[in-house]
């Protein structure tokens, strides 16, 4: 398990409010990954964000699922920098007819 790989199982975590996956909105910020544990540093993109505690237990069992060594999974949601559409992946854009 390495980090590349842990980010292309989030794909798989939609907001369920934007109907796109957190990696191309830009919400997951920092991923550090070790033998037995994977730590997950990311955002909303709202701090009033209504489903935060859905999409985190989303990302939660995504990696207990894909990963099985992964023991201990911490989800740290941040604030700073705060979210913004520039964030997001070309795809996403285009997904939200943003360009």
């Amino acid at each position: 398990m390495d980090e590349e790989q842990v980010r292309e199982a989030l794909r798989f975590v939609i907001d369920p409010e934007v109907g796109v996956n957190i990696v191309d909105l830009g919400l997951v910020y920092d991923l550090k990954v070790r033998p037995d544990a994977v730590d997950v540093k990311m955002t909303m993109t709202s701090p009033t964000c209504p489903l935060h505690a859905v999409i985190t237990r989303n990302v939660e069992n995504t990696i207990r699922a894909k990963f099985h060594a992964a023991r201990n999974v911490k989800i740290e949601l941040v604030w700073d920098p705060p979210w913004s559409p520039r964030m997001m992946s070309q795809k996403a854009r285009q997904t939200l007819g943003w360009g």
